[in-house]
């Protein structure tokens, strides 16, 4: 697959952030295909099947040959609760239930959902390997899904899977908040999945809301003195005249070794203004000194959730 170099995340369209308005939502979709972007990513997990349903209704109104479509399956969830499963049989139950919500008959690339998650369940990453990635592998031979991925916020769980994996079983992976302004680590990688020929796809440019204007979110999961490097970071950029979102959709997109960088918006003005914004070089000394004040908070990190 050759993929935009800035993408599609649906996982606003679930309002999973903050409630979100369906009319914009399909537009926002709209958007990102017409100014350039050709790849989606969305999960059965991002809002209990909402963010799917509506992608399903934004992609009945675009061309099949205009986009290619990721989703998950492993990981679930209703009314707050997550629930998890990577057994084979629900695997493949997922990828059927995903293409009649999406309204389609083909899923280009098909991702194993948060890995780490079955990491502390019976079995650990070993039933990834052994009955997740098989039965995915089985629905990629019949023709329904293109390609196999891997996605989790912990870089060493990507790695683990691959080398026990039957080379070219994983594709790709999906890695989020660790290459942004705040967290270099997936540079760390990225010769290695390029030795095994793995395309890599970076997430959450804005650090999941801390590298904003607006200031971090509640419920982000990052310790307190991260939140305040960011925060002072991105008041010296508005000082400056230059949003920290921009800098960082620019910084984001700016590593050649990175395929592709997912954001998510379900405003469609926000989709237009970030795509200009990826089109655009960082201005570098400002990424220094954005790097330098966040200082010994760089690379800090926190478990998912």
């Amino acid at each position: 697959m050759k993929i935009s170099h800035l993408c599609f995340g649906a996982s606003s369209l679930g309002s999973v952030f903050h409630e979100t308005n369906e009319t914009d939502s399909i537009k926002a979709v709209e958007t990102a295909v017409e100014e350039g972007i050709n790849f989606i990513d969305v999960s059965p997990y991002y809002g209990h099947y909402k963010a799917e349903t509506v992608l399903g209704k934004a992609l009945q109104r675009i061309p099949r040959d205009k986009y290619l479509l990721s989703t998950k399956v492993g990981r679930y969830g209703k009314d707050g609760v997550n629930t998890w499963d990577y057994s084979g049989k629900r695997a493949t139950e997922s990828v059927y239930e995903s293409m009649e919500r999406l309204h389609i008959d083909y899923i280009d690339l098909i991702n194993v959902h948060d890995i780490e998650f079955q990491a502390a369940l019976p079995g650990g990453l070993q039933k990834v390997v052994d009955e997740t990635l098989p039965a995915l592998a089985e629905l990629k031979h019949k023709g329904i899904v293109g390609h196999i991925g891997i996605t989790d916020l912990q870089l060493e769980n990507l790695k683990w899977v691959i080398d026990h994996s039957e080379e070219g079983t994983v594709e790709s992976i999906l890695n989020f908040c660790h290459y942004c302004l705040n967290d270099d680590q997936l540079t760390d990688y990225t010769a290695y999945f390029e030795e095994k020929g793995i395309g890599i796809i970076n997430a959450s440019p804005l650090s999941m809301g801390l590298l904003t204007s607006r200031g971090v979110p509640d419920w982000h999961p990052a310790p307190k003195p991260l939140m305040e490097a960011c925060a002072k970071a991105a008041q010296y950029c508005s000082e400056q005249g230059y949003p920290i979102e921009r800098l960082a959709i620019q910084y984001a997109v700016s590593n050649p070794h990175i395929a592709g960088t997912l954001f998510s918006s379900a405003n469609p003005e926000n989709v237009r203004r970030n795509i200009a914004w990826a089109n655009e070089e960082p201005d570098w000394e400002l990424v220094k000194k954005v790097q330098d004040i966040i200082g010994n908070q760089k690379r800090v990190t926190w478990a998912n959730s």
